[in-house]
Formats: C-alpha cells, structure tokens, sequence
C-alpha cells in the first residue's frame, strides 16, 4: 500500500547525486546518466506530477575542465570548479528536456534563502509559478560564490528543505547506493531495507561515508538527515539508484520507502530546527530544561544561568542544558546585550525594575522546538 504513495504522488522533488552524474572522480559530466534523469522526470509528468529536480553536480561537472582528478579541498577552487561546471551541467539538462518538449529553469540557493523568511518566501512564490507554468525547475545551491553551503556540503537537506518549501507528496533521493542497508553495502552479510516505519529508530553508527565515486560531498547520514526532515513534515521519502529509479516511481518494490509521520510538525516548525542558523546560546539551570523538555513551557529569564553570542531579538538561538547538552531552538525576544541583567529574576521583577516590557519569556513556547 505505501508504493502506491510513490505512484499517484501529485508533487515530486527529486535529487540525484553527483557520483550518479558523473561518474568516477574526475570525469565529465555523463550525458547518459542525465537523459536517464531526465527520462524518469518525463515519465512522472506523463502520470500527470509536477516534479522539482535538486541536482547536484556543479563542482563535479567542472573538475575535468580544469584539469582536477578529484574534489579539490580548498573554498577558492570548489567556487572556480561550480562556476565551469554549474553551466555545463544546466545546458545539459536543457539539452535532454528539449527531447520531450520539457523547459527546464535554472534556480540557485543559498542557505540564506531558506532561512531568512522573506527570501524562503519569495523563493516559494518563484517555484510555484515555475510549475503553475509547466516548467521543471533544476535547483542547485549557488556554490560558485557560497561559503557556508559548500561547507555545509551536500544537497540533501536542500532537497528536504525544498520539498518542505513547496509542499510536496514524495521526496526521492537517487544514489550511487541503490537503497539504505543494515551495514556497510560493502560488508558481508549486508542487505537492503526496503521499509522505515520510524526514522528515529535508525543506527546512524552504522551508516557509511560520503559517495563511493569520491566526487560527492554527502552519504547515508545525510539522507537519514533528509529522510528525518521529509517525514516531521508528513512527507514520504523514497531512496534509490538512478538505474532503478524509473521501477521504484512505477511503485516497484526496490529501494527504501521512508514512511511520513503520523503526527506530522507545523512548517514553522521544522524551520525552526532544521533551516535557521542558531546566532547564539543560552545556558539553562535544570529546572528550566526539565519544564521545556517534559512540558514543552516557555523560557523565563530566571532559569538562565548564562548568554554566549552576538543576536538580536527574533534571531535563532539554542537551548542548552546544564551539562552542555544542546535540547532545544528557539527564537528569542531580547537582544544578547539586554539578557544579562535579567538572568536568574522573575519577570515580574524585571517589570517592576525595568519597566512592563520585560515581563516577558526570552523564548516563547511557540517560538521553540526540541531537538
């Protein structure tokens, strides 16, 4: 019955790898691997989806240009390789869309635009005309003048984000590995799992590094990390190989099939804790832990101990517990350089000494998520 999800989803966001486009370390782009994309997309607008394309392969695409036989280490030349390669790799696209009479639209991100609310809005607006106009969107994340996002690394969490953004049916990551497995796929006895009821319940110890072909900079953790997202959000995920891809839309039992949750988070939410960057951190006494963690309150100047950071009020910041334990994110209400007079004081004291305004929580409880 889950299949059936994958098949009659109306709203698709599908990321492939670069390992999957390009190959081994150093090669060009595979124009084949991009028509076999490109062919699954055409399929699923054929049943009559909408499909966004997350695709990775900018800095992959543009190693054999330069003359580079691996991912280079260094900020400068990634930058210099997404450059060459974000063009190569979007012609590409064009090209093989052209084939089913499909336009394919070039949208670059950053993390800014999934953090700071205006641009996440208008970044929405964008890709809903986009489809509302029949177009397949190819977003990738602007690594030809990112810092933070190349650091950040892959486009797997984008690819959550965007799904999350869009309010799609079904999230697929296509891999270089064609499914999630109980051990290394490389390890005797390993074997595919093909049904995640609860992603929480996965052994992330377990899982291995980034892509076998070296040119990637993600791995199974990082589409766990997707998976945990996809489904707070009510949103399925599917996980599977570029050669099984088509079968695995068609509602064949191949691959991993991530089950949404059933008590699906606000969007706010999980932007909240998974799209905001944290400006700081406030040092919670243990009581102040125990009420957030066991009754969800809000935080009151009286059960923080300490402030670390530069923000300003409505920025992120985390909750931490007592022995450094990071519980929770929240929003907070004061500037950092007005929280230390208030430390440790009842917020009616704090009106009665500093005036009504201060009466208030430093992080409200709707304001927050627990991590």
């Amino acid at each position: 019955m889950s299949r059936e999800k994958v098949r009659h989803a109306h709203r698709i966001v599908i990321k492939i790898g670069s390992s999957s486009l390009t190959g081994k370390a150093g090669s060009q782009l595979d124009s084949q691997a991009v028509d076999k994309l490109v062919d699954v997309v055409a399929s699923a607008r054929a049943r009559g989806s909408e499909v966004v394309v997350v695709s990775s392969g900018a800095i992959a695409a543009g190693l054999a240009p330069l003359g580079l036989t691996s991912r280079p280490k260094d900020l400068a030349t990634q930058q210099a390789a997404a450059s060459v390669g974000q063009g190569l790799l979007v012609h590409r696209y064009t090209e093989s869309f052209a084939r089913h009479a499909i336009t394919a639209s070039q949208v670059l991100l950053t993390t800014q635009d999934v953090v700071r609310r205006s641009h996440y809005q208008n970044a929405q607006r964008t890709l809903y005309k986009l489809l509302a106009l029949g177009v397949v969107p190819i977003i990738n994340e602007n690594d030809s003048v990112g810092t933070q996002e190349i650091r950040f690394g892959d486009n797997d969490r984008l690819a959550a984000l965007v799904a999350l953004l869009i309010g799609a049916d079904l999230l697929v990551l296509i891999s270089d590995i064609d499914a999630l497995y109980n051990a290394p796929p490389t390890q005797a006895g390993s074997h595919p799992i093909y049904d995640v009821l609860d992603v929480s319940e996965i052994n992330e110890s377990s899982l291995g590094g980034a892509g076998s072909a070296g040119v990637g900079s993600g791995g199974m953790v990082t589409k766990v990390d997707a998976a945990r997202i996809a489904t707070s959000a009510g949103i399925p995920m599917l996980l599977t190989s570029l050669e099984e891809a088509s079968q695995s839309l068609d509602g064949a039992q191949l691959g991993t099939f991530f089950h949404e949750h059933p008590n699906k988070t606000t969007a706010r939410l999980l932007w909240l804790a998974h799209a905001t960057t944290p400006r700081g951190r406030l040092i919670l006494d243990a009581g102040a832990e125990k009420a957030i963690i066991e009754r969800g309150a809000s935080l009151l100047p009286a059960g923080v101990t300490a402030v670390e950071g530069e923000f300003d009020a409505g920025d992120a910041v985390e909750l931490v517990g007592p022995t450094g334990k990071v519980i929770a994110r929240g929003l907070v209400a004061f500037d950092a350089n007005e929280i230390p007079a208030m430390l440790g004081r009842s917020t009616k004291e704090l009106a009665q000494s500093l005036g009504p305004e201060y009466e208030r929580e430093l992080v409200h409880r709707d304001d927050q998520v627990l991590l």
